[in-house]
């Protein structure tokens, strides 16, 4: 298989209504994560810490073989770890966490973990595919026929949940293996960004804006143009051949 590399950057923004961020991000050598706290009075900072937590200590030691098993086992400790803070402080048991996570084999593969409404992307010869799909209700009336995707985005419970990491200590994420090919680019995103721009602005600055860097400050810039109701993370990562 041939070994190829990825040039990462990552961003996290306050936004211009909410008085802290509650979102993590990590961009590093194999994992790339989001994970967007909720629970108010600080505790989804406190929840999404915790998480980014235990999927950081994959950037440690050997790589795992099972690289899908191995992000899967590190969700379920973060879930365990929430349910211990929350058994030790009864005030913590609200809180709760998205996570988006995609874990770099060093060849050409993502192993690709996510639970709640956060978002991974992959641009691929010009055209952008959302790889993740929400766990929550409107996506869950999308997908019954229910409701128009356009309806969903500006529906007034568009961001209630179906699934997340709470305290209760359990799981249960989307788990998926991606080919990775040179040239590909990957973002993900909490949704503090996709609530305010559009598919085609996404597509239009991912495919226009070669930095890493430079990508994901445009796109923290352009929603906190468009009014910042949320937090903003964004991480964006490219495939090169070595």
């Amino acid at each position: 298989m041939t070994h190829n590399r990825i040039r990462y950057a990552a961003g996290s923004d306050v936004g211009r209504s909410r008085p802290k961020n509650e979102d993590s991000v990590h961009a590093g050598e194999r994992l790339l994560a989001i994970a967007d706290g909720m629970g108010g009075h600080g505790h989804g900072e406190v929840a999404s810490a915790a998480a980014m937590s235990a999927l950081v200590a994959l950037e440690e030691g050997p790589r795992p073989a099972d690289p899908v098993a191995a992000l899967d086992e590190a969700v379920r400790d973060a879930a365990r770890r929430l349910g211990d803070m929350a058994a030790r402080d009864p005030a913590l048991e609200r809180m709760g966490t998205t996570v988006t996570a995609m874990l770099w084999d060093g060849e050409g593969r993502f192993a690709v973990a996510h639970i709640g409404d956060s978002r991974a992307y992959m641009l691929r010869d010009g055209a952008l595919y959302q790889i993740t799909r929400d766990h929550t209700l409107v996506q869950s009336l999308v997908d019954d026929g229910r409701m128009t995707p356009d309806q969903a985005a500006r529906h007034q419970n568009r961001s209630l949940l179906l699934r997340a990491l709470e305290t209760s200590g359990l799981a249960d994420p989307d788990l998926s293996l991606r080919e990775a090919l040179p040239g590909d680019r990957y973002m993900l995103c909490s949704d503090g960004l996709t609530a305010v721009l559009e598919p085609v602005t996404l597509h239009h600055v991912l495919s226009t804006v070669p930095e890493p860097e430079d990508a994901v400050r445009r796109l923290i810039d352009l929603a906190n143009e468009g009014g910042g109701p949320d937090n903003i993370s964004c991480v964006v990562a490219d495939v090169e051949a070595a």
